[in-house]
This record gives C-alpha cells, structure tokens and sequence, in this order.
C-alpha cells in the first residue's frame, strides 16, 4: 500500500520556485519524522531535509540551507518543501520519506526510511 503520496514537482527556470507536497496516510504519521530526498540521473539518493514529529526540529543538506523550507501542517499527515532560487543542480527526483524519532533526533539515512513516497520530477533549466 502507498503510505506516502508526494505533488508539486514540474518544470521552472533557474532562480524560480516550487513548493513540493507530501501527503501521509495509513500509519502512525504524527510519531514519525518526515522529509525529502533527491535522486539525480547517475547519482546517489541524497537527503534534503527532514523535519521532526513536532515540526520543532529540521534539518538541511548546506546545498540546499537558505534557499528551501520544509514544514509540517497542523495535523501532521502533510509536509512541504518549499523550493526557492532554485538551481539547474537541484533538478532531480524528489521522494518524501518517514522515518524514527529517536526522541531527540530523526533517522536520516535512506537505509533507516520506514516509508518511501512514489517520487515527483523537479527540473530546472538554466
């Protein structure tokens, strides 16, 4: 079953904006933390960034930091990534993913994901 279900991917120009949906359902979602990894053509699935059950605590790969924002909504079954001053390097395949609270920190590796979204296509053209 797909836990997972993430939206807002597309197409944009350098220096433009995206804003990326994931939408939780069918587990404990507001005990879990949440984030975005991205997959370019021939490279490793990389983390973006993840955000704890609360919504409190986030984290940011330094290519990203000052430029994207990931946030949780009230009910804690959504997150978004909101993508700004986007760069031809970002272009990738974005997947949201759950992961363990560890009570003060989220597990971060993609080895330690307990659930993986579908993927949406971010391009950005120069």
């Amino acid at each position: 079953q797909v836990h997972l279900v993430e939206s807002g991917g597309g197409s944009v120009q350098a220096g433009g904006s995206l804003r990326l949906s994931c939408a939780a359902s069918g587990y404990p979602y507001s005990l879990y933390c949440m984030g975005w990894f991205r997959q370019a053509p021939g490279k490793e699935r990389e983390e973006v960034t993840f955000i704890s059950p609360s919504g409190r605590t986030t984290y940011y790969v330094d290519s990203v930091k000052g430029r994207f924002t990931i946030s949780r909504g009230n009910g804690k079954n959504t997150v978004s990534l909101q993508m700004n001053s986007l760069k031809p390097e970002d272009t990738a395949t974005f997947y949201c993913a759950a992961s363990r609270w560890l009570g003060t920190s989220c597990e971060r590796s993609p080895d330690d994901v307990v659930y993986w979204g579908q993927g949406t296509q971010v391009t950005v053209s120069s």
